[in-house]
C-alpha cells in the first residue's frame, strides 16, 4: 500500500467521511423522509399507482441501488486521485 502523508491521510479521510455522510443522508430521506409523507402523496397518480405506492415500494429500492453504483464510483475516484486505489496496488 502506498505510503501516504499526514496530510494526504487526512484528506483522503476528509473527503471519504464527506462522501459516506452525503450518501447516508440520502439514504435517510428515501428511506424514512419519502414514508413519512406517503399520505399525503396517495392522490397523485403515477403509472396507474398511487403515488405514494409507488415511492414506498418501487422507488426507494431503485435509489438505493442506484446509490451503490454511484457511491463505488465516487469512492473509486477519491481513491486513485491519492493513489491508493486496487489498481494502483495489486495483490500477489
Amino acid at each position: 500500500m502506498a505510503q501516504l502523508s499526514a496530510v494526504d491521510r487526512a484528506e483522503h479521510w476528509r473527503r471519504t467521511r464527506n462522501l459516506m455522510i452525503g450518501h447516508l443522508v440520502v439514504w435517510f430521506i428515501f428511506a424514512f423522509g419519502v414514508h413519512l409523507f406517503a399520505e399525503q402523496l396517495y392522490n397523485i397518480s403515477f403509472f396507474g399507482w398511487p403515488l405514494n405506492y409507488y415511492l414506498a415500494a418501487q422507488g426507494s429500492l431503485i435509489v438505493f441501488v442506484v446509490q451503490l453504483f454511484v457511491f463505488n464510483r465516487q469512492q473509486n475516484a477519491i481513491d486513485v486521485q491519492f493513489g491508493v486505489d486496487e489498481a494502483s496496488h495489486p495483490v500477489n
